[in-house]
Formats: structure tokens, sequence, C-alpha cells
């Protein structure tokens, strides 16, 4: 069998895991060690990223044709693809963050939604969030005027009787000096015959 018809089974495999990705992203991963590379597939894989090691004739081969040819320029020595299928910028996220603890990781290029970025645009690219951290963010800033409308409600329903004290209050203090008036007045109109029986016998007596 020809060397083109054993490496065809390969070329097509290649072709297929790219095939309607949102990125793809070349790696080189010399320097690594057992451990590292180990842990760099484990973490790739729980996030449903394909990784996988290839040679570069290879992927040029499967690139033919696609969006993701814009890789060939960057296909020299030793690489590897992540490949994402939904989340675009997920790769590069992983594979950026990956590289602080293990400086020998290089990511190359990449292709996202259709668009070729060098190693320095990967690196921006891994600096977006994922689409679950803008939702979440979102979300955060839509519920923080509703928390604090049912925060400051809730206070408000809490101290419910002392704030209705209040105007009570008012009102009592308003209206005690009206209250005061009454027995003064009433004790008024009651001295006020005695007064004018006093005069009556005064006068009495003087003419007698």
């Amino acid at each position: 069998m020809a060397k083109v018809e054993l490496k065809q089974p390969i070329i097509n495999k290649i072709a297929e895991e790219v095939k309607d990705a949102a990125s793809v992203v070349l790696v080189d991963y010399r320097g690594l060690t057992v451990a590292e590379d180990t842990e760099l597939r484990r973490t790739l894989r729980d996030a449903g990223i394909i990784y996988k090691v290839y040679k570069n004739t290879m992927m040029k081969r499967a690139f033919e044709g696609t969006e993701f040819a814009g890789l060939d320029e960057y296909l020299a020595g030793p690489s590897a693809i992540a490949i994402s299928k939904d989340d675009a910028t997920a790769a590069a996220r992983i594979l950026a963050k990956f590289a602080k603890t293990a400086q020998a990781l290089e990511m190359k290029a990449g292709v996202v939604e259709g668009n070729v970025y060098d190693e320095n645009g990967m690196k921006e690219l891994a600096s977006v969030p994922s689409r679950e951290e803008l939702l979440s963010k979102l979300l955060g800033s839509l519920q923080s005027p509703i928390t604090n409308l049912a925060r400051v409600l809730n206070q408000i329903a809490e101290a419910g009787p002392a704030v209705e004290a209040v105007p009570a209050a008012e009102e009592a203090a308003a209206e005690a000096p009206a209250e005061e008036a009454a027995p003064v007045a009433e004790e008024a109109v009651a001295e006020a015959p005695a007064e004018e029986a006093t005069e009556e016998v005064k006068e009495e007596t003087t003419e007698a």
C-alpha cells in the first residue's frame, strides 16, 4: 500500500475534526515535561477541546481549500492543534493560562471564527471572557438595581412601625396645646359667674 494511501485516513480525520470548528489553535509543545503534557491534555479534554499532535504535512493537506489554510505558514517544527467546536476563545484562554506555569508552551497562531491570528493576536483573544462569564456579568448588572430596590423595600417594611410612629407623634404634639387649652377654657367659663356674683354682693352691701 502506498504511503499516500496510508496517510489519507489521518488527513481525513484531521479535516473532520476541524470541520465546523469555532477555533483551531496551533501549539508548539516542545519542552513540556511528561507531567505537564498530561495535565494540559486533561485540562483541554475536560473543557471539550480536541488536542492532537499531527505532522505538519498532513495538517496542510487537511487544511487545503478551507479557512484553516491560513495556518500553513505557521506549520514549522513540531505542532499540535487544539480544536474548539463551541467556545471560540476557550482553547486560547486555557493555553494562555497554562503557559503561565509551563513556559515552554507557546501558541503559534490560530483561526478563530474564520479569522487568522498570529501569536500576539491569540494572546489578546485569550483575555476575552467566556460567553458564560459575559452572561453572568450582564445578569449581575441587570439584577443589581432590582436587588437594591428589594433591599430598600425590605428595610422600609422592617422599620414600618417606627416610620408610622413618627407622624403619629408629630400629630400628638401638634394637638396637645389645643387639648390642654380646653380645660382652661372650661375653668374660665365656670369661674365667670362666680366673679359676677361677687360684684353683685358688693353692690348690694354698699347700697345697704
